[in-house]
């Protein structure tokens, strides 16, 4: 009873042009913590690039103190957050198939691991913009320099940091384009896999 039923269904499926079995198959999606993990990510991505072009805007003394002290807070929890989804990615995170196949699903992964990486250098990079600039947490902790008085290196990390924030943003939103172009234009599941 059960194979004739499955069989009516492939039929059914391959009459409507569906390759057969997947009308019987949920739609690939990413787990809970996975898509979590995702969409804090990028909340972060684009709060700490806002506030880090922002950051001169305060007045100095304790409206800035407190502004580079929320990014650096929150870039703090970026990082965090880069390594719970590495450790989730590698352990117990659902792995899906590449959506496409040939130079797209290679270009796809390349953007995936290559985000990662810079996620992983920029955060890097501010951690080291804070320690060689010396800064204070809300007024309450002082981080200490790194090599106090080498104003040079601390242009060179600052202008790392933001020349590398930038790259995120940018590859990115052109992530972030290829996935509402596979939604609107492909018509597609790629989207749906990453949305709660």
């Amino acid at each position: 009873m059960q194979a004739e039923t499955f069989q009516k269904i492939e039929q059914a499926a391959a009459a409507a042009g569906v390759t057969p079995g997947a009308a019987t198959q949920p739609a690939a999606r990413y787990d809970g913590v996975s898509i979590v993990l995702h969409w804090v990510t990028a909340a972060l991505v684009v709060t700490l690039w806002t506030l880090g072009q922002t950051i001169d805007f305060f007045p100095k003394g304790a409206p800035k103190i407190d502004a580079r002290s929320v990014h650096i807070t929150l870039g703090a929890a970026l990082g965090i957050v880069l390594l719970a989804r590495l450790l989730w990615r590698a352990s117990r995170g659902r792995r899906l198939p590449l959506a496409q196949s040939g130079w797209l699903g290679a270009t796809a992964k390349v953007v995936h691991y290559g985000l990662y990486v810079l996620l992983g250098v920029t955060v890097v990079l501010g951690i080291f913009n804070a320690w060689q600039r010396g800064d204070v947490l809300f007024n309450v902790y002082a981080i200490p320099q790194l090599v106090p008085g080498d104003r040079v290196l601390k242009r060179i990390i600052e202008e790392l940091h933001g020349d590398f924030a930038d790259i995120v943003l940018i590859i990115a939103g052109l992530h972030a384009a290829a996935a509402l172009a596979h939604h609107y234009l492909l018509r597609d599941r790629v989207l749906r896999r990453m949305l709660p």
